[in-house]
């Protein structure tokens, strides 16, 4: 964690309304995130900015929630040009063509059962983990299974909020 201001953050601090708000909406789909991170703006840290974060997402109701999750791709299907999340889903890329229908299937099933997309912080995680964490949440519950969403999010957040507040130029 970042615990002083970075050039990255006094960017974003300083940057207009409407360019802070589309690097919020990089970072997170859901306009009552961004537009609640833009109000308490200036952050003197980064770790000012992750707690607002986190306090933002606790705050989502189910449609915010559901805003936030369209902006993610389903596991094993990162969208064409976007780096962001080819780069969080880099466990996939070397799954075998088996794991790979495994997974077409288990996304299907779990839309199917939860009405979105299964959403988990993929940085770092294998494909076998992802499937083996899709197989043990289809059984949950929508509100708990909305609850782990929310969770997820907020790491997906942090990760991506870490990377704008330590980018050198924007």
């Amino acid at each position: 964690m970042t615990s002083t201001s970075t050039p990255g953050l006094a960017r974003f601090n300083t940057s207009d309304d409407s360019t802070a708000l589309a690097a919020l909406h990089e970072v997170c789909a859901s306009s009552v995130w961004g537009s609640k991170l833009l109000a308490r703006r200036p952050y003197a840290t980064a770790d000012e900015l992750f707690a607002a974060s986190d306090a933002a997402m606790a705050e989502l109701d189910v449609k915010d929630l559901e805003e936030a999750m369209a902006g993610h791709p389903p596991i094993g299907r990162p969208k064409p040009g976007d780096p962001t999340s080819a780069r969080e889903q880099r466990g996939m890329a070397g799954a075998t063509e088996e794991l790979k229908a495994e997974m077409l299937e288990l996304n299907l099933a779990y839309q199917d059962r939860f009405g979105h997309v299964f959403l988990i912080c993929a940085t770092g995680a294998t494909g076998e983990q992802m499937r083996d964490a899709m197989k043990a949440r289809i059984g949950n519950t929508a509100e708990a299974e909305r609850e782990i969403v929310r969770a997820e999010l907020g790491k997906i957040n942090r990760i991506r909020l870490t990377r704008l507040v330590e980018e050198d130029n924007h």
